[in-house]
Parts: C-alpha cells; structure tokens; sequence
C-alpha cells in the first residue's frame, strides 16, 4: 500500500458538506465514554516528552506491518529498535 492510498485529503468546506450529510461519524468500534463536567473539570493537558521530534520517515511496508502486528505501541518499538542500533553504533 502506498501512502497516497491510505491519506486524504479535505477543505473545511468539504468536512462542513459531508458533516451535513452524515458521513463524519466515529468508526462502528469507536469507544464511547461520557464527557461530562466532571470529566472536563479533572482533565489536564498533556504534552509530549521535549525530547520527542515529529518525522515522516519511508520505511518498507513489510517492515511497518510487522510492527503494527505486534500490536499497540509498535511506533515505540520502532523507536526502542533504532535506540538499540544508535546505542551499539556510539560503544
């Protein structure tokens, strides 16, 4: 699969249409929890550790579905694999 295959693209005005028509709903296995005020009064921001860089990184697609196949946290990892290789490269 190449990544053109699974990213879209939209205008505001193209959401707004589709809203209207009822396409924007949440996946079928979406969870549902309650926001309530309750929920909004407890909740705090959470940004990502400083350390952290946002890519956009190639790999081959068998390499990425093995990964994902192991299940949640395959992105950390990724990140624990090539960690690994920098670690052993530095000694």
């Amino acid at each position: 699969m190449k990544a053109s295959d699974d990213t879209k693209q939209y205008s505001a005005e193209a959401l707004k249409a589709e809203r209207a028509r009822g396409k924007t709903g949440n996946r079928a296995d979406s969870p549902v929890y309650p926001v309530d005020e309750d929920f909004w009064r407890n909740a705090k921001v959470v940004m990502p550790p400083p350390n952290k860089a946002s890519v956009h990184l190639r790999i081959d697609a068998d390499v990425l579905e093995w990964f994902r196949a192991q299940g949640r946290g395959h992105l950390s990892r990724m990140n624990a694999v090539l960690r690994s290789f920098k670690e052993a490269h530095e000694r």
